[in-house]
């Protein structure tokens, strides 16, 4: 049996796992946590609508539904032209058939970052915003800044949903407390229209909701540096802010940068359409998810689901090789945006592909929606209800 190692735990690494395994493969995941993280119901463990445990699955239960190995360490150097991969242990895994990379991205540093929290950082960052926002809610009144960048090099690697979704869950808590009039919301960015990848209608959509919940807006200035009380922008003005939510965007995985593997200029590994890495000395090698370089459109965007879709590939294509077959499928037809934006009392339905883009508010019902969605997400990985076909 063909063995194959995947590093990373979520939404890529964890799907690649369960599929490789139905093709009879010997996998070996790697994980530097043990739990697999739901990333996009995060957004209500600030607003403690959801406890942290309710978003994350147990790898080692995970492991034992679908039968792959499980090791819990971090990587720390890549040594592809050898097939060795060290990790904070001192372990070194080589040797493999097959390696399919799926870390997910580093986040482009800022002057002052330390002095911000990111709801798609690290999950332990969904408790601390928590206890930011009970404090400054016991206080009774506040500015709260809410924001995301963008990567000059790669317009990809942005996330802009979620603090849209945060931002909007904080005003509905607010709301509920009776309280939303002592506070001042600000949402920050450094382009001039954010949310802009989303299509037109859905940037108009987004406009009537920041004038609708009395949301101010500070776009189009790059950032200089955050510091305790606020941002600093280019020109020297200064946004106040009791607490600031940023989401960096991402970069280059770190391990990445210091290897010999083939990236783009702002450090994502290039692959081909089928996720192979780009280049004839690697050829074993597969990468899917945040850590790549995605092809494609200006509005592209790097999600949960694209990553899921590059893993099934993968797992396609390696059976696809194994068995002398042709057949392989790529990643950039199904390149699209696709996300329930919540609002804690509802939420907006938002999609584009190359043809069409629009924004379906969903009210009331939207927000059940996506609270099925996570239900759906943890218990189908872990074979308790049937998987709907295509996801």
């Amino acid at each position: 049996m063909k063995t194959i190692l995947i590093i990373g735990g979520g939404f890529a690494g964890l799907e690649a796992a369960i599929f490789l395994k139905k093709e009879n493969y010997d996998v070996s995941l790697v994980s530097d946590r043990d739990y697999f993280y739901i990333y996009p119901t995060s957004i209500w463990v600030p607003t403690r609508e959801s406890e942290f445990k309710d978003v994350c699955v147990d790898l080692n239960e995970l492991k034992d539904v679908h039968g792959f190995k499980l090791i819990i360490d971090k990587l720390t150097q890549i040594d592809a032209k050898a097939n060795s991969y060290t990790f904070l242990s001192g372990k070194i895994l080589k040797d493999f058939d097959y390696v399919v990379l799926a870390m997910g991205a580093s986040k482009l540093m800022h002057k002052g970052l330390q002095h911000t929290s990111s709801i798609c950082g690290i999950p332990e960052a969904s408790l601390e915003i928590r206890s930011k926002l009970d404090d400054i809610v016991a206080k009774g009144k506040g500015n709260i800044c809410f924001g995301f960048g963008g990567n000059p090099k790669d317009s990809s690697a942005v996330r802009g949903g979620p603090a849209f979704e945060l931002l909007f869950n904080v005003h509905h808590l607010l709301e509920k407390k009776g309280i939303r009039d002592n506070y001042k919301l600000t949402f920050f960015a450094p382009m001039v229209q954010p949310g802009k990848r989303m299509g037109e209608k859905s940037l108009e959509m987004l406009a009537k909701f920041f004038k609708k919940l009395k949301i101010e807006q500070h776009f189009g200035k790059k950032i200089r540096s955050f510091e305790a009380d606020g941002i600093i922008f280019e020109d020297d003005t200064k946004l106040d802010s009791d607490f600031t939510m940023f989401i960096p965007a991402g970069n280059g995985h770190d391990v990445v940068q210091n290897s010999d593997l083939p990236t783009n200029e702002a450090g994502f590994i290039s692959i081909d359409d089928n996720c192979k890495v780009e280049s004839p000395d690697f050829d074993n090698i597969y990468a899917i998810g945040d850590v790549t370089a995605l092809e494609g459109d200006e509005w592209r965007a790097k999600q949960g689901h694209i990553a899921e879709v590059m893993a099934k590939n993968v797992a396609h294509n390696i059976k696809q090789r194994d068995s002398g077959g042709s057949a392989f499928k790529g990643y950039k037809e199904h390149l699209n945006i696709l996300c329930v934006m919540d609002s804690g009392d509802g939420a907006a339905f938002v999609y584009r592909d190359a043809k069409k883009s629009f924004m379906v508010p969903l009210p009331i019902v939207g927000h059940w929606l996506k609270k099925a969605w996570g239900s759906y997400c943890k218990y189908s990985k872990l074979g308790k209800i049937p998987r709907i076909p295509g996801m």
